[in-house]
């Protein structure tokens, strides 16, 4: 088959030839948002939307006997036909090309039922069919399910890069049972994720130069998005952890749900990321952190990093005792990291300079900066952790998912 060309954003909305247009402001969103318990269920009937008669289905194949069973049922109910295929745990281009060449000219939808890199591959697989993509997430562990890209891996779980798409999905569906049922880490780590979009997003809406996903400057509404998802997350974060706990849906798991999910994800895609997401990346690149922590718990200590840099030592302060609340990483140390490793610190440096959104940063950033925003952040994360125990983080990581 014939592969859609890479789609760049930045060649529709800030193309080079044309100076002025990244002073546009763009804001990018899915088509709908459904969010509430038991809406697994009635897949089938959200996809009167789409007009489709054949869907592919790629879901783990844990998914395929937990949740496969009910899509399948609600697809059958509208007399849609669906195919399953395995994801194999992996987001990378010989995963997505797979299934690619096995759903060929067969479905005229994909449905991606799944954490972070299931739907992300899901994406991926849609662009190079063709043909619209629906996202229903099983966890609320990072803002992936409502972004019009993919972050792509190699095979080992290295970061390969991201690919976009013109489109976003066509509808995301999520059902918070499935959430509460999930182990808490995941939505903790999913705090983790969400907590950096307002912090970067006023880092690119206050630096003039600041762009966002397609190349364009920040909206206001992705910024007030941003604002309310870490007002949400500061207030509903420990209760929302708790029904988790008790594998119940209520009133704040639903919010902190919408705010890991839909505001987080509107707001990082068109509001902008900066350095937080530069430290996570870069953490992918030691072995020792990528195969024991989530990208939410590495987001984390990046958004500690990235106020830290600020000079926002209050603020620091504060994010990292809620994160003590919770159970995500206040320190180096509770990400397997020491300021002492010149090694591990100077992969962070380096990966975080490269890394072209550390641009977005309001004033210039140098590798002294970063190294120094390392050194204090760590220094006030464990005095926080030293004031406030660990006893959070230990339960949550002594049952690794």
């Amino acid at each position: 088959m014939t592969l859609p060309p890479p789609y760049d954003p930045a060649t529709v909305f800030a193309p080079e030839d044309d100076p002025a247009a990244a002073r546009a402001r763009v804001f990018i969103a899915p088509q709908r948002y459904v969010q509430g318990e038991g809406v697994l269920d009635n897949v089938g009937r959200y996809l009167r939307l789409l007009n489709v008669r054949h869907v592919g289905i790629l879901m783990s194949a844990r998914g395929q006997s937990s949740e496969g069973p009910r899509v399948r049922q609600s697809l059958a109910s509208e007399n849609i036909e669906g195919t399953c295929c395995d994801f194999n745990g992996e987001c990378s281009l010989d995963e997505i090309e797979a299934h690619r060449d096995a759903l060929a000219d067969r479905v005229d939808c994909l449905i991606a039922v799944g954490g972070g890199k299931c739907v992300d591959a899901g994406k991926s697989i849609a662009f190079r069919l063709g043909i619209p993509v629906v996202i229903v997430p099983t966890l609320a562990s990072n803002d992936a399910p409502c972004s019009a890209l993919s972050v792509l891996y190699e095979p080992s779980g290295i970061y390969a890069g991201v690919e976009f798409y013109p489109q976003s999905p066509a509808l995301v569906v999520v059902d918070t049972a499935l959430v509460a049922a999930a182990p808490e880490r995941f939505l903790v780590a999913g705090m983790g994720d969400a907590m950096a979009t307002w912090y970067e997003a006023r880092a690119c809406l206050t630096n003039p130069n600041g762009v966002n996903g397609v190349g364009t400057r920040p909206t206001i509404a992705s910024y007030a998005m941003g604002e309310a998802c870490a007002h949400t997350l500061f207030e509903e974060g420990v209760r929302a952890s708790a029904a988790v706990r008790g594998q119940m849906v209520d009133e704040s798991l639903e919010k902190i749900v919408e705010a890991n999910t839909l505001l987080s994800g509107l707001g990082f895609e068109s509001g902008g990321i900066a350095l937080a997401h530069g430290i996570a990346k870069s953490c992918t690149a030691l072995s020792h952190v990528r195969e024991h922590y989530l990208h939410g718990e590495m987001v984390a200590i990046g958004t500690l990093v990235q106020l830290a840099l600020e000079s926002r030592l209050e603020e620091v302060q504060k994010v990292a005792r809620f994160f003590v609340s919770v159970g995500l990483p206040a320190n180096l140390a509770q990400l397997s990291l020491d300021v002492a490793d010149a090694s591990d610190m100077n992969t962070l440096i380096e990966g975080t300079m490269d890394w072209p959104h550390t641009l977005n940063m309001p004033f210039v950033v140098d590798a002294g900066m970063i190294r120094d925003a390392l050194v204090e952040f760590d220094k006030i994360g464990t005095s926080v952790i030293g004031e406030f125990g660990d006893d959070t983080y230990r339960r949550l990581h002594l049952d690794s998912p």
